[in-house]
């Protein structure tokens, strides 16, 4: 019997003082959507703790656990709510699935520091101004090193942060415990119930003597759970950040209704989430997902990607690149042209159905793919979502007597017609490159200090210059989340004269582009 190999494991200034409200000198110009909205989701049904159903909440079953995870979540172990478990320094406010593992999560944290240079300057240059001194941040986003680092980078510029996990896949166990133990108050596990979900986040706002000022949100849950239950509260927030298409929705819905009295943040459209998280990450972290879920080679395969924005694109350039044949879907005519002047056919998905090897859903909609269109795919055909939510795919229609599941290996099923088709189907609809693979650390980065930047903006913004309303980060912050990341390109900018930017009608220190510009 030959030995198994063996798995390594690779382990491994400050300048001038920077001064956070001299970015901004006017209100900047609000976001509007123009498609209707619909009724903000309601609470729901609360079940049984150890209940398997997946929470109804959009952001919490978006999407599995990154498989850099040490961990998992067994049904047949206790629940972390009944386990009595204290700190090193005999702290017991958190409830994580093993406080013993907080050394393995410590070391993932380090590991993420490497590639976040630009959160950790962020983090030298501002933390003798501590700019968040006084504020209290709840937080309700994937838990995982890299949001380690960003929740260790708020304390260190002065706030106290109590957090939960807006996925009840998503949280590596280890990264938890280790922030449990450096203080952190931290409400999450991997695997939790419907009913552990919001029991997470209740804890987490539900402090002893302990209220929050502030809120970091991904998905609305959090937002959704405060404005509910706890309304005083929510009426004493001083502003809201919220990162992800669903949780902006949410906003603007509460916005709409006249029922949003607190400032928010859009970070999800400011530039530096929207093309590098949306466009550059998905460009690297599809293939990523797939090859490392179906062994899957490309050349020659035909990909349907159902959706050309930013995730569509980085999609589809990824797949064009090992040599796929690439269709694309698209309700948008400028999408489409666009789409098409890269070489990309545009397609309606039932006039490729029945010959493509994989399908790929990146619209952020729901029923893209449905029954009609499962039962057309030909045996072997790889069905995956790269969009938010769990939504686009209608993976219910398939949880039917006739057809036959199969669980291949972690976040992969064949699903078996009585005729004997398979069709490959992962992570069951929910986000691909976190259920399968790992987002890359860096592209994580970028995100983390756009919402760091958006929380001291609102934190320290004068009375008046932000109303009841949802914003867009203010360009000029937008790019000094950029310059924060040349550095590790060994990028240098080019400097205006006076003379270029009298001609130009620009300050030299910018911002570069008006808030309409189209990067």
């Amino acid at each position: 019997m030959s030995t198994p190999d063996a798995i390594a494991a690779d382990e491994a200034e400050a300048s001038n003082k920077f001064s956070f409200m001299a970015a901004v000198s006017k209100t900047p110009k609000k976001i509007q959507f123009a498609d209707d909205m619909q009724e903000f989701s309601k609470f729901p049904t609360k079940t049984g703790r150890r209940s398997l159903s997946r929470s109804i909440s959009q952001s919490s079953t978006d999407s599995y656990s990154s498989v850099a995870s040490y961990t998992d979540s067994s049904d047949d172990e206790m629940s972390p709510r009944d386990k009595q478990q204290t700190t090193t320094k005999g702290s017991s406010d958190f409830c994580v699935k093993n406080i013993k593992q907080a050394e393995f999560g410590r070391r993932e944290i380090e590991i993420a520091e490497q590639e976040m240079t630009a959160l950790i300057s962020l983090r030298k240059r501002a933390q003798g101004e501590k700019p968040l001194a006084g504020a209290k941040i709840v937080g309700c986003t994937h838990i995982t090193a890299q949001t380690g680092v960003l929740i260790e980078t708020l304390c260190a510029l002065g706030a106290q942060c109590r957090w939960s996990a807006c996925n009840i896949y998503s949280t590596q166990n280890e990264v938890a415990a280790a922030l449990a133990e450096t203080g952190v108050a931290v409400f999450a596990w991997k695997g939790e119930s419907e009913d552990d979900f919001w029991w997470c986040i209740d804890r987490s706002v539900n402090g002893d003597s302990w209220q929050p000022n502030m809120i970091l949100d991904d998905g609305g849950d959090l937002t959704h759970w405060v404005y509910k239950k706890y309304p005083n509260v929510y009426k004493k927030i001083r502003g809201i950040v919220e990162e992800s298409v669903t949780g902006v929705h949410r906003l603007y819905q509460l916005s709409k209704a006249g029922k949003l009295c607190v400032p928010a943040m859009n970070v999800n459209d400011s530039v530096t989430k929207q093309k590098f998280d949306n466009l550059y990450c998905c460009r690297e972290s599809i293939l990523d997902g797939l090859k490392r879920s179906t062994d899957v080679m490309f050349g020659g395969k035909q990909v349907v990607v159902c959706g050309y924005g930013e995730v569509g694109k980085g999609c589809c350039a990824a797949l064009k690149a090992l040599g796929a044949v690439v269709h694309v879907t698209e309700i948008d005519p400028i999408c489409a042209l666009q789409a098409c002047m890269e070489g990309f056919r545009v397609v309606k998905l039932n006039e490729v159905i029945r010959q493509v090897d994989v399908v790929i859903t990146c619209t952020g909609n729901k029923n893209v793919v449905m029954r009609e269109h499962l039962d057309r795919m030909k045996n072997g055909c790889i069905v995956c979502n790269m969009g938010h939510s769990n939504t686009e795919i209608d993976v219910a229609s398939l949880r039917t007597p006739e057809l036959t599941w199969e669980r291949i290996r972690s976040q992969v099923d064949h699903v078996i017609w009585p005729d004997g088709k398979r069709v490959v189907l992962l992570a069951e609809g929910r986000l691909l490159n976190l259920s399968c693979s790992t987002i890359p650390t860096f592209v994580l980065s970028i995100t983390a200090t756009t919402e760091a930047l958006a929380l001291i903006e609102l934190y320290n913004a004068p009375e008046g210059r932000y109303k009841q309303d949802v914003y867009l980060l203010p360009k000029k912050m937008d790019e000094y989340v950029a310059s924060l990341h040349l550095p590790s390109f060994d990028a240098h900018l080019t400097e205006l004269t006076d003379d270029q930017a009298k001609y130009l009608g620009l300050n030299k220190n910018g911002p570069f582009k008006p808030n309409y510009y189209r990067y």
